[in-house]
């Protein structure tokens, strides 16, 4: 018997247990199921836990949970990156062997100190730009006693990608970011080197995430160049914005999910997505419509 083919579509919803799912975060989560879905694929969810003085205690539980009410729910059980140190050390390893990352010893308020006598002073929800201090040609550390590890760009590092809703997409990641962290000084993964490793290794095709990652697609662009591994289709789906305009975050006190009419809950979401869905009684007959409705907007995933 031959075996199965692997899905030509692998989609994956990778949120981070720091509180329950609030109404931005579902925008998301259902987005990616339904362009799953829509495309006759897999859905993932991956538990993005690395960075451990952030998570909650009881968060993952409250998430999954939230999902199965939602019905939207995965085909295989969930990942946790809090697992998976060992694939990220090899590909730091790695890196490192082709000369592709450096060890760096800057705090914040040097790197701060260091744009400042350049002129550039720091702005409010824009990148702290790496000066490139401890680049080897800079001189560099002689030793490996580092607080971090960057990623050493190529000379090249405009990166041009196109998002599925967005459209075409450029961005000077030297410019915008500079030399970018691998492993933190405090020890903990970096959240580009892990997502970027785990979508390969879980074989995810498709990313479907919300628009504030948008500015993080470039970077990993980059590191998946220099990993040798396959560059994912993206589309980056409409923010859910406070009264102040401001995303509405967990970091900005959003209010979890109500959960009392759940196909209520669904219709919201996906009228921020442009779905014109009218509200069921049944979620599983709202999702069958909603996957319909998307079918039609995105009739191809590419």
């Amino acid at each position: 018997m031959n075996p199965r083919p692997p899905p030509l579509y692998v989609g994956r919803f990778a949120p981070s247990p720091t509180g329950p799912l609030h109404a931005g975060s579902l925008v998301a989560a259902l987005a990616s199921w339904l362009d799953a879905r829509a495309h006759g694929g897999r859905w993932l969810v991956r538990i993005e836990d690395v960075d451990t003085p952030r998570c909650v205690p009881g968060a993952e539980a409250e998430i999954l949970s939230q999902l199965d009410q939602l019905g939207l729910r995965p085909d295989a059980p969930p990942l946790r990156q809090s697992e998976r140190g060992a694939l990220y050390q090899a590909a730091l390893d790695r890196l490192q062997q082709d000369g592709m990352a450096y060890p760096c010893v800057c705090t914040r308020q040097q790197i701060v100190a260091a744009n400042s006598a350049r002129g550039l002073l720091p702005s409010r929800h824009a990148e702290l730009v790496y000066p490139g201090t401890c680049r080897p040609e800079n001189g560099g550390l002689h030793d490996r006693r580092a607080r971090s590890w960057r990623l050493h760009l190529p000379a090249a590092a405009l990166v041009d990608w196109n998002d599925r809703r967005l459209g075409a997409q450029r961005q000077a990641v030297d410019r915008a970011v500079g030399d970018f962290v691998l492993r933190r000084a405090d020890g903990l993964w970096a959240y580009q080197l892990a997502v970027v490793v785990d979508d390969a290794a879980q074989g995810v095709t498709h990313v479907v995430r919300g628009e504030d990652l948008a500015d993080n697609t470039a970077r990993q662009i980059l590191l998946q160049r220099a990993l040798g591994l396959p560059t994912p289709r993206y589309l980056h789906t409409p923010l859910v914005r406070a009264a102040d305009g401001e995303k509405l975050s967990k970091q900005h006190g959003a209010p979890a999910l109500h959960l009392s009419d759940p196909a209520a809950t669904l219709a919201t979401a996906g009228a921020v997505l442009g779905l014109t869905v009218p509200r069921d009684r049944s979620v599983r007959a709202w999702l069958d419509r909603a996957i319909l409705a998307w079918r039609a907007a995105h009739a191809a995933p590419d």
